[in-house]
């Protein structure tokens, strides 16, 4: 196949001139070109216009006008190819001011039939190939910049509602009223989490392609993750009648250093896949470890008996947009996404993926990865324990006594009570600070004083910290010891230096709460702590201003951050925001929604790090923003949504 020929248009009033020029044309070899010949300067400024030839041989001299006018027209009209400029004897100024109007050459017309002639229609072209490369690059970036901008928006619109589905559903849980709806809420949050997934896939395949993909591992019970999976799956399964069974063929390890969220994306979308094309019958999940090549892999198999997939369709499955349902023209929906993403996590947790399937007989995906070094990991049989891993430890002491645990979660006060309980002093229980002190009270008057008060830091009405200063205040000289997630540095001596006693990790640890109890309870004398503080260093609440223009999911996020003792203030546009920190500016924090209906959380971020410093800055968003971004602005910390609890008590307690 030929290639195709160029297209060239000449610009030459003299006949003569043109039959040379386009004999030596024809003389290059590398090229096949298509020659179009006019004279009259107008009509080459129109064709031009038009931008419809790859190079320009263009006469300097054409009759009373100047080529330098028509190239400098051209040029201005839109013409992007290259134009080299002809004349009849050599002009060093001439040579220059054609070159700056826009040509890429200069030539002299009896040097048409030496090499610099052929050399210089070569430089042209390969000088348009280079320019046309560059300007589909940049469309193509261009259109890369446009698809994240879209995906940036899709992001946060979807995940905006959802902010607030996961949050009241997460308070309710925590509430009184769970335990008249703890099923149906579990429903709601477990699905609302699977939505968030779905969402995630697309953002994954984005990250995927980009290669901006990072995997987040930590230390996970593996039993109580899958149990997870298995509450998930089982109510899909239940709807379409089949039976979903998992089992494990030798004892595995308890725990894993695992992407636990990656995984778990992983055998959902399997499992799901599975019980979407079997009609009857039953789907298997079984797990086990195998040494290959030294290294101990975990292993997943997800075996269904449905309609199974023709071995020359298996391998279009793992590839982006191709769907099962397409394949064997069936109406199932999807978007064709999941298998191709977990191929590529598979891969990058050092693993695999592989396929078993015959038409009518069902089929076999196994998965591997790598789960850290477990060769020194305790192991057992899968348990699917649906509940919390909160079971109790026999108590190691006999104490008694009174003890008052003070948290908001209820099911945190009844887990430490209960192990208090054991050890056999006496509990009562109170929901924030202002009732502590009210039962501290109560009880010092009645002459039955508590001997140890646990306390939890972040706590609605009155925090841990207020309520430990405030104790001391009114002459409580038991010991009080701090429950905290917290674990940052020069936390021990701050919370000493407020009042505290001790401190105690969450989750606790019940061999350090049964030490505790022994210590304090043992001698009373001791519990007073050696430095009381003076009232000038009682910390006031902090105040968070959240600006969101989205109603629920600014009134959620609020209701979040009081649950954990922040008192916050809500914006609703950039403007607004202004307005108010002008009047009262008194605030640790300041939560940016990253699109707001007058501006951008970033332009907001530049606002206040000029004329509010001190005031910390969060971005809030649906997608990661431009590490250089948050650079400039000293940005240190990015909440993704939908918030949730859990993400604000890291932002509380990192400072």
């Amino acid at each position: 196949m030929l290639d195709k020929a160029t297209k060239l248009l000449l610009v030459e009033d003299d006949e003569d001139d043109y039959i040379l020029t386009c004999d030596y044309l024809e003389q290059l070899s590398s090229h096949t070109f298509d020659i179009e010949w006019i004279s009259d300067p107008k009509q080459a400024v129109q064709l031009l216009s038009q931008n419809l030839h790859d190079i320009c041989l263009l006469d300097y001299r054409l009759g009373a006008s100047d080529g330098l006018a028509v190239l400098k027209q051209a040029v201005d009209n839109g013409f992007t190819g290259p134009i080299i400029m002809l004349t009849g004897q050599s002009n060093d100024e001439l040579d220059s001011a054609a070159l700056d109007a826009g040509a890429v050459d200069y030539l002299v017309k009896n040097e048409m039939s030496s090499s610099r002639f052929a050399r210089s229609i070569r430089y042209a072209l390969a000088r348009r190939d280079i320019e046309d490369e560059r300007i589909e690059r940049l469309k193509a970036e261009a259109e890369n910049r446009s698809k994240d901008r879209f995906l940036a928006h899709l992001s946060h619109e979807l995940r905006t509602p959802l902010s607030s589905i996961l949050g009241y559903t997460e308070l309710l849980m925590q509430s009184e009223f769970s335990e008249h709806a703890n099923n149906e809420l579990g429903v709601i949050y477990r699905n609302g989490k699977h939505l968030l997934s779905l969402l995630n896939d697309v953002l994954d395949l984005s990250r995927i392609a980009a290669d901006k993909l990072e995997l987040s591992r930590s230390d996970v019970n593996l039993d109580s993750l899958m149990a997870d999976v298995f509450t998930l799956m089982r109510v899909s399964a239940l709807d379409k009648g089949l039976s979903l069974r998992f089992e494990s063929l030798q004892p595995l390890p308890l725990v894993v250093n695992i992407d636990a969220t990656r995984l778990r994306q992983i055998l959902i979308n399997i499992i799901n896949n599975a019980i979407k094309f079997t009609e009857q019958g039953e789907i298997i999940v079984r797990a086990w470890t195998k040494v290959i090549d030294g290294t101990e892999m975990l292993f997943f198999s997800i075996k269904d008996s449905g309609m199974g997939i023709a071995p020359e369709k298996q391998a279009l499955i793992f590839k982006p947009f191709e769907q099962i349902a397409d394949v064997e023209s069936r109406s199932v929906g999807g978007a064709g996404l999941g298998l191709a993403i977990c191929s590529e996590l598979l891969s990058r947790m050092q693993g695999g993926i592989s396929l078993e399937s015959a038409i009518g007989k069902g089929s076999e995906f196994t998965i591997s990865l790598y789960p850290g070094n477990i060769q020194a990991v305790e192991r057992g049989l899968l348990k699917l324990d649906l509940t919390p891993n909160m079971q109790q430890k026999t108590a190691s002491c006999k104490v008694s006594g009174r003890v008052l645990v003070v948290d908001d979660l209820r099911d945190l006060r009844v887990l430490v009570g209960h192990m208090i309980a054991s050890a056999g002093a006496k509990v009562d229980y109170a929901e924030h600070g202002k009732q502590a002190l009210d039962k501290v009270a109560k009880a010092q008057q009645q002459g039955e004083p508590y001997d140890i008060v646990y306390l939890d830091i972040h706590m609605p009405v009155m925090g841990g910290k207020e309520t430990a200063i405030e104790l001391r205040k009114a002459g409580f000289t038991g010991a009080i010891i701090a429950l905290t997630a917290a674990t940052m540095k020069g936390i021990h001596s701050e919370l000493t230096a407020l009042g505290f006693n001790d401190v105690i990790g969450k989750p606790v640890d019940a061999t350090l709460l049964y030490l505790c109890l022994q210590t304090y309870l043992a001698d009373n004398s001791q519990n007073s702590p050696e430095v009381l503080p003076p009232v000038d260093s009682v910390q006031s609440k902090m105040r968070f201003l959240l600006v969101e223009d989205d109603a629920d999911a600014a009134q959620i996020t609020q209701l979040l951050l009081e649950s954990l003792g922040v008192q916050t203030s809500i914006a609703t546009s950039y403007e607004h925001c202004v307005a108010i920190l002008k009047v009262d500016s008194n605030f640790d924090k300041v939560l940016l929604d990253m699109h707001l209906p007058d501006g951008s959380g970033l332009e907001l971020a530049a606002y206040t790090k000029e004329h509010y410093p001190e005031i910390s800055r969060v971005i809030v968003s649906g997608m990661q923003p431009e590490p250089l971004q948050l650079e400039q602005l000293n940005i240190e910390h990015v909440l993704l949504k939908p918030i949730n609890l859990a993400l604000l008590t890291q932002l509380i307690e990192g400072e």
